[in-house]
């Protein structure tokens, strides 16, 4: 492949998931919430089983302080609470509490009505073709760490 084509590549990609997120924001801001914190609750939310600070920093990639900031002002906001763990007592799980539940389903529908409203458009198997690469690189990019 070409350089100035990986370039191109690589440039379209981190722009294309920053203008994503932005404007997903965007459209987030009567909730009151930054960036952070919305993208904070949903991670939690769609966690399989309850994550703890280090493993929501990890997920998000923020350092461990950032998140003990972040979910101190999200407890704060009664949107999370910190739960004992079961087997390690030093160990505290981030769980949503109600409010953070019906927070989230805005954040869940105006999140699904934009990615609606951007994708209406795109041809299925080019969608699927493109969303198999992303896939791909992100494995790739994990397993090179």
């Amino acid at each position: 492949m070409l350089p100035a084509l990986e370039e191109r590549f690589s440039h379209a990609l981190h722009n294309t998931a920053r203008a994503w997120r932005l404007a997903v924001d965007r459209r987030l801001k009567h909730l009151g919430l930054s960036q952070a914190s919305w993208l904070t609750v949903a991670m939690v939310a769609k966690a399989a089983e309850p994550l703890s600070q280090s493993e929501l920093a990890l997920r998000l990639g923020v350092e461990g302080a950032t998140m003990v900031a972040m979910v101190d002002r999200l407890v704060k906001s009664g949107l999370v609470v910190r739960e004992p763990s079961a087997t390690d007592r030093r160990v505290k799980h981030v769980v949503l509490t109600d409010a953070g539940n019906v927070l989230y389903a805005s954040v869940k529908a105006e999140a699904l009505a934009f990615r609606t409203h951007l994708l209406a458009d795109i041809d299925a198997d080019r969608l699927l073709a493109v969303t198999e690469l992303l896939e791909q690189l992100q494995a790739v990019a994990e397993s090179a760490v």
